[in-house]
């Protein structure tokens, strides 16, 4: 009996320790509501350059895949009343972007743009459709434009004695391959290319703040502009923070008082312990320390 009794012990104390274990990892892969669907607002990280694909968040890429499906669980979930969409990221793949713009318009939520220190180019072209767009006055964004990088590495080759032989189905199958540089007809070729996806930027722009076409080809040279010149030219509503968004997405889905937050794709330790792969710091900062634009900083 006394034995009978130390063994119901022991699964006693092995029963609390699991749920222990398990409650504790629920919170840490970003759990806690226990089934609760308050009226809440929903955070969404778009942080990276911005990529399409299947990467998880946290490692340096915003993926359209990873961004969309936490939309469309937002926009079905009735307690979601808002959604605010953090933005840190130099931009990306035109194609990327255009894969979020369309799950943003078919979600019959308000949708409020929180940028952080980079939103620029298809980060900016994301932040357009919003209902709102908050910055700081020294977020870098902007550089509404395209652009496409090729490589002329032929003296190189020359020089170290390497020659190549393409064999090519038409004449521009190659385009691009950085042993020979670009004729004038995939000059001409490629500079058609960037204006068809350059119209389609600056229509959205246009479209998503009430601006003219004419005004928004003059801003979109391609350059930076701090949150301050860009509230002022019309491409920013307000200046705030994450929290400052957040509340203004509340009071648009009309939630009373102090709004109860979720997130849903934010870094977590969790995807550092089982994420599978070696992760370094610097992949949750290279939205900044590798940024095109360079880095604003503030020295003291």
């Amino acid at each position: 009996m006394n034995g009978s009794r130390k063994l119901g012990l022991y699964f006693l104390v092995l029963t609390l320790l699991l749920l222990l274990i398990g409650g504790s990892l629920f919170l840490i892969m970003g759990g806690g509501d226990f089934g609760i669907s308050a009226d809440r607002v929903e955070v969404i990280y778009v942080q990276g350059v911005m990529l399409t694909g299947s990467i998880p968040a946290g490692f340096g890429i915003a993926t359209s895949e990873d961004i969309t499906k936490s939309l469309k669980d937002a926009s079905e979930d009735n307690g979601v009343k808002a959604i605010v969409m953090r933005v840190n990221s130099p931009g990306g793949s035109p194609a990327a972007a255009e894969e979020i713009i369309s799950t943003m318009k078919k979600i019959d939520k308000p949708i409020v743009i929180s940028m952080g220190d980079v939103a620029a180019s298809a980060a900016y072209y994301i932040s357009a459709p919003a209902d709102r767009i908050i910055a700081n006055p020294d977020t870098i964004t902007g550089s509404i434009g395209v652009i496409w990088e090729f490589q002329n590495r032929s003296k190189f080759y020359e020089e170290e004695g390497t020659s190549f032989y393409i064999a090519k189905s038409g004449e521009m199958k190659d385009m691009g391959g950085d042993w020979r540089g670009l004729s004038d007809d995939e000059k001409r070729y490629v500079d058609q290319v960037i204006s068809e996806v350059y119209g389609r930027f600056v229509i959205e722009v246009a479209s998503g703040r009430n601006l003219s076409l004419s005004k928004v080809k003059d801003l979109a040279d391609g350059r930076v502009y701090t949150g301050a010149k860009a509230k002022e030219l019309g491409l920013v509503d307000e200046f705030g923070s994450l929290d400052d968004a957040i509340d203004v997405a509340a009071k648009m889905g009309g939630i009373e008082g102090k709004p109860r937050v979720t997130y849903a794709n934010r870094p977590s330790i969790s995807r550092l312990l089982f994420g599978g792969e070696k992760v370094e710091v610097s992949a949750f900062t290279s939205y900044f320390d590798k940024s095109p634009f360079g880095r604003l900083l503030s020295i003291s």
